[in-house]
């Protein structure tokens, strides 16, 4: 038996972030698998040709805002917040040595992180772990880390992610995300939603607030879902369920007040209503489908595999959406040459977003396709 294996992963990043670099960590995870699950877990290496090894313990870091990406998946044995994002450069560098200070006592075998820039190698170097693994992001990064892999960005951003696993078997198969909910919330929610016979159609309207602090602007206005829900609900087939968080309460009452009376026996409102997101996560998986704009519930809806009605506006659905799959659809302004721009042209949105205005019927149609 091969020596435990303590394994350190870091991926900052919003929770979508996270729900794609699931794969990658299922496979890891494969490569030195729980020696609790060595049996169960066989038959399923040897198929995707992974060697088996001594068990390891696997450690998460991430940044404060995606804490609960380890609430969606049994994979990870811990997680460790590092903010090293917000609030002024001395508080950065104070959470990197707090960072660096709870790695150091650790003795971690192998570093694994998704980071692009120069800095990352630079990290991961100071934590003093032996076999460091990351992206070439040039000169520095050859030096500094064990093993520097090629930065594809022009593919879907799980298999990007999942270069990362190849450099400890290069024969490691991707898989899509996937998020597993335990039977007893999915029964809870169950409950909640599913005491009808009509079809159910998930919307999720808002946005992170961050991405809105930062002027990413993705958000589908505000009359277009009002008319979309009436047309769902004036078919008589549908039953509408509105989620959100805290932050999306402004945004479910102005849908609400311009919805009015309508059918408001099959609109539920859950918007702020789930405990965590793990129930979240259960209502998007007990959906006939979801519908929302580039969005961590897009990601829990393919990990739950529930078809999903994507909006893509100035963001590049082949990098963010599994576009090989049938029952997941993006929906764009088609021939808009401007398009997508966020992050390969620009990092901010511009002042005259035409990539959102997405007819309602298009939605509507693609809806109406997959139910």
């Amino acid at each position: 038996m091969h020596k435990p294996k303590k394994i350190l992963l870091i991926n900052f990043g919003g929770l979508g972030d996270q729900i794609l670099f699931f794969p990658t960590i299922k496979t890891i995870k494969s490569i030195y698998p729980d020696s609790s699950h060595k049996e169960d877990l066989s038959q399923n290496l040897k198929d995707r040709g992974l060697r088996k090894g001594g068990h390891c313990h696997l450690t998460f870091v991430t940044e404060p805002r995606s804490g609960s990406a380890e609430k969606l998946t049994d994979l990870i044995d811990e997680t460790i917040i590092c903010d090293i994002k917000s609030g002024s450069s001395a508080n950065k560098y104070k959470n990197i040595i707090k960072f660096l200070l709870q790695i150091w006592s650790r003795r971690f075998d192998i570093v694994v992180s998704s980071g692009g820039s120069k800095q990352v190698a630079i990290l991961l170097f100071l934590t003093g772990i032996k076999k460091r693994i990351g992206y070439d992001s040039g000169t520095l990064s050859r030096f500094l880390l064990t093993k520097a892999i090629p930065l594809n960005q022009k593919q879907y951003a799980g298999d990007m992610y999942h270069d990362l696993a190849k450099a400890l078997n290069k024969d490691a198969v991707v898989e899509m995300p996937e998020i597993n909910v335990a039977d007893d919330i999915l029964g809870k929610q169950r409950e909640i939603i599913r005491n009808t016979d009509k079809k159910i159609v998930v919307i999720h309207p808002g946005v992170s607030k961050l991405s809105i602090q930062k002027n990413i602007l993705k958000f589908w206005d505000v009359k277009n879902w009002t008319e979309l829900i009436k047309r769902l609900l004036d078919t008589g087939k549908h039953r509408v369920i509105l989620t959100g968080g805290p932050d999306d309460q402004e945004v479910s009452a102005a849908l609400k007040q311009e919805l009015g009376e309508v059918s408001a026996e099959n609109l539920l409102d859950l918007t702020n209503k789930t405990a965590n997101i793990m129930e979240l996560a259960a209502i998007i998986k007990l959906a006939d489908v979801i519908v929302c704009v580039d969005s961590a519930p897009m990601h829990i809806g393919v990990g739950v595999k529930t078809p999903t009605v994507a909006l893509f506006g100035p963001t590049d659905e082949y990098k963010l959406f599994p576009m090989n799959d049938s029952k997941y659809v993006a929906i764009t302004i088609e021939n808009l040459e401007c398009r997508p721009c966020l992050w390969d042209k620009r990092k901010i949105s511009c002042e005259n977003p035409a990539c959102l205005d997405i007819p309602v019927e298009k939605v509507f149609e693609a809806v109406e396709i997959i139910l």
